[in-house]
């Protein structure tokens, strides 16, 4: 008798059709359970279990009396299989959960929160019990089953392509002023407030046409966006005046690129902050103004000219993203990171002020 082949089974896989197949077989052959599992390379038990699993009764006619007996069937074993298979997942908790999926809807539409965030703002304020709502990975298992009136094309995370361009760097100059270089280490660990990094978001790239100007406390992540007349010096600068006039107690640095707007940014900020210099095509060395630049061009889509932009429009942009909340910052907003950053500096300033 020819030796059977051994067959090579993947350790903690299930039986696949063909394998029950095979069980079928060898079992119908009168091969013991032993045997069965050598062959297969699986366990002794495994082989019982299945043939315990596909076992159907069989009735037959001999001699004509009806005789019963029990057989195993691979086909009945593979349905009771995928049957058992589709009931041990837990159940959809679209129904007991409609309050919070309504409330998610709501702030993703409206706000233009991701599902991490209302999750995460839920859970820290407390607004559901855990049994009335789901975990961030469900809620997006949910969008990508289609069961949402969000889709993953609504997403703006799920439909990102990055392409990455070999970037020529030669003759690109550095603007006089300080390098990155020499910016204190400290700023990149977030623990300090009032640090700041300072970008453009080009509508049309033709260099006559309005421009945001977004600047943002890297600690906080808190943003002031500003429409200016065009990118040049003047505008920053105007608009660089206004921020300083008011929020100049809390501006201790200032990053920016090697744009030729940010050329007289030490004349604006003299005593009250110092700028530095990222170098030429390095965008992630201001990571914060990139990542917040993707979420501006949201509503500010590229190649769209910014001229019948309104600066109310703008300003509503920069509100619905300073109030978005953060994991980074246990899903508070950024917002309320701000103020309360800011009082803790002026609360600081006040006390050296009577000290002295």
């Amino acid at each position: 008798m020819q030796e059977q082949n051994i067959m090579s089974h993947t350790k903690g896989h299930h039986l696949t059709a063909f394998e029950r197949g095979k069980i079928a077989a060898l079992h119908g052959e009168e091969k013991s359970n032993r045997e069965i599992a050598r062959i297969l390379g699986i366990c002794r038990q495994t082989v019982a279990n299945e043939l315990n699993r596909g076992q159907i009764d069989q009735v037959q006619k001999i001699n004509g009396k009806r005789v019963y007996r029990t057989e195993y069937s691979a086909e009945t074993a593979q349905l009771r299989y995928e049957d058992n298979r589709r009931r041990c997942h837990r159940p959809l908790k679209l129904v007991q959960a409609a309050d919070f999926i309504a409330h998610f809807t709501e702030h993703f539409k409206q706000d233009g929160w991701s599902p991490d965030a209302v999750v995460g703002r839920a859970k820290e304020k407390k607004l559901y019990r855990p049994e009335e709502m789901v975990c961030t990975a469900t809620l997006y298992s949910y969008i990508d089953a289609q069961l949402l009136e969000i889709k993953n094309i609504d997403l703006l995370e799920k439909t990102s392509h990055h392409i990455k361009h070999k970037a020529n760097t030669k003759h690109k100059r550095l603007l006089t002023g300080r390098s990155i270089d020499e910016r204190p280490k400290s700023v990149d660990s977030r623990r300090e407030f009032g640090h700041f990094e300072l970008d453009t978001v080009v509508g049309k790239r033709d260099g006559q046409e309005s421009v945001i100007m977004t600047f943002i406390e890297r600690k906080s992540r808190f943003q002031f966006m500003r429409l200016i007349d065009g990118r040049d010096a003047d505008s920053v600068n105007y608009a660089m005046r206004g921020i300083v006039a008011e929020y100049g107690d809390v501006i201790k640095t200032i990053t920016a690129d090697n744009g030729s707007e940010f050329a007289d940014l030490d004349s604006v900020v003299d005593g009250v902050a110092t700028v530095y210099y990222a170098h030429p095509y390095r965008s992630s060395e201001r990571g914060t103004n990139e990542v917040h630049n993707k979420m501006v061009r949201r509503d500010f889509p590229k190649g769209e000219s910014l001229d019948a932009v309104s600066p109310q429009a703008v300003a509503e942009t920069q509100d619905r993203l300073n109030r978005l909340p953060r994991r980074q910052l246990r899903y508070r907003t950024t917002e309320e990171v701000f103020v309360a950053e800011r009082a803790r500096a002026q609360r600081r300033a006040a006390k050296v002020v009577v000290a002295s």
